[in-house]
């Protein structure tokens, strides 16, 4: 039990300081509002109007985030292959290159079909 109690502390002061600044930042924050800080913000352009249900957002965004989240998943894979690298030695080396070039596939589709083009 003892290997784990710096994770159990880093855990808990971890904790300990996100529950205090959501606490505390509503009493020591700045409390100038203007209309400006209550609209909507979009990255300087004026906010366009939405219907009062909130609206459909466009296809493109949600494949953007799955996108995002399969390349992402699959770039955690490399660290643990980094790390136990001597110890596999050319089946690794074979197997890593098999799973690079099935990335690259999957790229060079998405981007010939386009996905990652925001026009």
């Amino acid at each position: 039990m003892e290997l784990y109690a710096p994770i159990l502390v880093l855990a808990v002061l971890g904790a300990g300081f996100a529950i205090f600044s959501v606490t505390i930042a509503p009493f020591t924050g700045p409390k100038r509002w203007n209309r400006a800080k209550l609209d909507a913000y979009e990255c300087g352009i004026e906010p366009t109007p939405q219907p009062v249900g909130g609206g459909r957002f466009p296809l493109k965004y949600m494949i953007t985030a799955m996108l995002f989240i399969v390349f992402d998943i699959e770039i955690i894979f490399l660290y643990p292959w980094a790390v136990a690298f001597d110890q596999l030695g050319l089946f690794g080396l074979v197997e890593m290159l098999l799973f690079i070039v099935t990335v690259l596939v999957a790229y060079a589709y998405v981007w010939r079909r386009k996905g990652l083009d925001w026009d």
